[in-house]
């Protein structure tokens, strides 16, 4: 029927703006992988108390609880006097931005490798499997990035899908939009095996050895972020082009 032929056209659409965001969610995967082990070679001593490295994901969640109030009652007011919509900013504007700030928490972890690599280099602790004395609480601000960008980037997802869903697979096309957090994890993990398998070609430790010390963790970060400034200009290109549901 031509409503079954209208409904497929909205989804064709919709799909290039789905496959974007897979990326930002291969970024996401990093909470509870490699910003881990990046932890586990910090200094985890706040006093007498040792931080476990896992627990610094609570401030991607504290990240959440600041800024939903924040965009809420701050952003959106302000961006409703520029844009004259209602929310503020469209759908595909609020992916935007969070695909910024993923990309800026990327940025926030190879330099922090950066640091704790040179001052592994300069206390001789490079061929050591050891902590380095750098305060893990150097990672909050890559925790505290990511948790922005998944308010604006899951949520506006989610809204997006279910707003430009033909009426009669709102649900579904809003469970669709999920399935990108398992696809980017996917994603990461194939990105870390071919990473792996090149860099330890002649006999090389590779960026991200057993001994963190050794490897080139804050390479891989800046690949992730290469990757995600390359996804975000393709997605610019087809949201720009993106014609919303009549």
């Amino acid at each position: 029927t031509v409503t079954q032929v209208e409904e497929l056209k909205i989804l064709i659409r919709m799909f290039p703006i789905w496959a974007t965001t897979i990326i930002f969610s291969a970024v996401y995967a990093q909470n509870s992988s490699l910003f881990i082990e990046q932890g586990m070679v910090l200094d985890k001593r706040i006093g007498s108390f040792n931080i476990p490295p896992a627990s610094l994901s609570t401030f991607d969640v504290i990240s959440v609880i600041i800024w939903v109030p924040l965009y809420d009652r701050i952003l959106v007011p302000i961006a409703r006097k520029f844009t004259g919509r209602e929310k503020g900013f469209s759908e595909l504007q609020r992916m935007g931005i969070g695909l910024v700030l993923s990309i800026l928490a990327m940025v926030s972890a190879a330099l922090v490798e950066l640091k704790r690599l040179e001052i592994a280099r300069s206390e001789g602790l490079i061929h050591e499997k050891a902590a380095v004395p750098m305060s893990i609480l150097w990672q909050i601000p890559q925790y505290f990035l990511v948790g922005a960008a998944e308010v604006f980037t899951c949520i506006g997802q989610v809204e997006f899908f279910y707003d430009q869903a033909p009426d009669a697979m709102r649900s579904l096309c809003s469970a669709f939009a999920l399935i990108t957090v398992s696809l980017g994890s996917y994603i990461s993990s194939i990105i870390l095996t071919l990473v792996a398998y090149i860099t330890t070609q002649a006999g090389d430790p590779g960026w991200i050895p057993d001994n963190l010390n050794e490897g080139h963790l804050d390479r891989f970060f800046w690949l992730i972020a290469g990757i995600s400034f390359v996804n975000l200009i393709v997605y610019m290109g087809c949201a720009v082009r993106y014609r919303y549901k009549k």
